[in-house]
């Protein structure tokens, strides 16, 4: 996105052939991504920034979505790698826009006339509704522009030739569809999570795994519970809200119909440096009846994570409604079973 002064607004979906030619008719429009992941100065102009780091071990405090929301993860416990989190929820979709604030009056007064000059139909109808409105100059309040989470449009996104911008009072009876709540940054916090991997270890090795000899799951390291808070603090507006992650449970998979049991669970356990799993002495260790032959077995490892969420950076405020759905993390590797061959005399 290249959002203030020098920039032009974001390209939604507009469903229609008239207000599709308002993209045509811009000419030099340029979309606000949230993946673009730009930093945003205060007076609204954006530039590339270094990719947010969220390797395990470290935190995340330059990410940045949209125009002016900052992403910061806490770091993700002692395993080496990390994998976005999947909703345990298929139905479940992260929102496709909103709307954030951008320009003083004055500020979008200048951006119409810089962005829309010598615009054809519908943008320039679009501008001249504008300058008729005065831009709100003398008015206590905001514009808000509509951002983009990626370039897969849909008609969930309420975008028109009419309210590309949204201009939002002090005091705002009714808002608008879409406009930035801690709600929508808690969806998008929670979209932007990256949570550890099962570090888990097999005894014996995925590749030496042999026929009726059971196969123990244990983790190589106990780790913490994640949290990423989203917030914007731009033009006197303020608002935060963190998603956290509590690992609750382990389930993994033999990856064949020959084995015994073919899946189990783990409940995890809070433990001194963090969440684990004592699988030394359960009932539930799987046991390979058949070998893989030439081939192996996709042996899987999910953690499912508890999501809740506050209306602040404080991972430890009171629990907010609507609830976010549970979060998956999920690593794979390949086995091989071997058959022991005992000769009778």
């Amino acid at each position: 996105m290249r959002a203030g002064v020098t920039a032009v607004v974001a390209r939604p979906v507009l469903g229609t052939v008239a207000a599709l030619s308002f993209v045509v008719a811009l000419g030099t429009v340029h979309p606000a991504y949230a993946g673009d992941a730009e930093v945003g100065n205060d007076q609204g102009n954006t530039q590339q920034p270094a990719k947010p780091n969220t390797d395990a071990g470290a935190d995340s405090d330059s990410g940045t979505i949209g125009a002016h929301i900052r992403i910061s993860q806490k770091k993700t416990g002692s395993s080496s790698s990390t994998t976005t989190t999947t909703s345990s929820n298929a139905n479940w979709k992260p929102p496709v826009c909103w709307y954030e604030p951008m320009y003083s009056p004055e500020e979008y007064e200048e951006f119409i006339k810089t962005s829309y000059k010598g615009a054809q139909e519908p943008a320039a109808s679009y501008a001249k509704e504008r300058a008729d409105e005065e831009y709100h100059k003398g008015d206590k309040g905001l514009w808000w522009q509509v951002k983009f989470r990626d370039d897969s449009f849909t008609e969930a996104c309420p975008v028109t030739t009419d309210n590309w911008e949204l201009w939002v009072p002090p005091a705002q009876p009714r808002p608008e569809p879409n406009q930035l709540t801690p709600q929508i940054l808690s969806e998008l916090a929670y979209n932007s999570t990256k949570l550890p991997t099962p570090p888990v270890e097999l005894s014996p090795r995925a590749d030496r795994l042999i026929v009726n000899l059971g196969t123990r799951v244990k983790l190589e390291n106990d780790f913490d519970r994640v949290w990423t808070t989203a917030s914007i603090n731009y033009k006197g507006v303020q608002m935060a809200a963190t998603t956290v992650a509590t690992p609750v449970a382990l389930k993994v998979q033999a990856g064949s119909a020959d084995a015994d049991p073919q899946s189990c669970t783990y409940d995890l356990v809070k433990a001194k440096n963090g969440y684990t799993v004592d699988s030394t002495d359960a009932a539930c260790n799987i046991t390979y009846r058949r070998s893989s032959g030439n081939d192996t077995y996709p042996f899987k490892a999910s953690i499912t994570w508890k999501v809740t969420w506050t209306d602040s950076a404080d991972p430890d405020g009171a629990p907010q409604q609507p609830a976010l759905p549970d979060g998956l993390s999920t690593y794979e590797q390949d086995v091989t079973v071997k058959e022991i061959q005992a000769v009778n005399r």
